[in-house]
C-alpha cells in the first residue's frame, strides 16, 4: 500500500486502511552532497488504529545509495518500532520483516536519501 515512488495522499491511507498518519515530511539532511545534491529521503510515522500485521519489504537500510562523479552518498534508510508511540521503547527493526502490531503501535519509516552528483564545490568556486 506504501511506496516510495507512490505519493498516495494521508486522506486516502486513512480511510482505506486502519492507520492515522502522524507524521509525513522530508528526511532533512539525508540526500548526499554533490554539485546536484541527491533527494531528501521521506519521514513517516504510521499509528495503526487496530491489531494488525504489518511486513516491511524495504531496501538500503544498511548500504548508502552512492554518489556520481564525485557526489557523496545519500543516508541509509531506518524501520522503528515504537510499542504504543513510546519514543524510549523505540526499537530498530530489520529491512524486511512480518511482525505483529497492537493498537496505538507506531512504526516509523525514514526513506533513504539520494547519492549526489559531482563534487561539492568549495567557497572559492561558488558564484553569486
Amino acid at each position: 500500500m506504501l511506496t516510495n515512488t507512490k505519493n498516495t495522499p494521508i486522506e486516502a491511507l486513512e480511510r482505506h486502511f486502519p492507520l492515522r498518519v502522524l507524521r509525513y515530511r522530508l528526511r532533512r539532511g539525508s540526500g548526499g552532497a554533490g554539485l546536484a545534491p541527491g533527494g531528501e529521503g521521506i519521514e513517516r510515522d504510521l499509528q495503526v488504529l487496530e491489531d494488525v500485521t504489518v511486513s516491511l519489504i524495504t531496501e538500503r537500510r544498511v548500504s548508502r545509495p552512492r554518489g556520481l562523479a564525485g557526489g557523496e552518498p545519500g543516508a541509509t534508510g531506518e524501520n522503528w518500532l515504537l510499542p504504543q508511540g513510546d519514543e524510549a521503547r523505540s526499537e530498530r527493526l530489520p529491512d524486511k520483516c512480518t511482525l505483529r502490531l497492537q493498537a496505538g503501535d507506531v512504526v516509523r519509516m525514514l526513506t533513504p536519501g539520494g547519492g549526489g552528483w559531482g563534487p561539492t564545490p568549495d567557497a572559492s568556486q561558488v558564484r553569486i
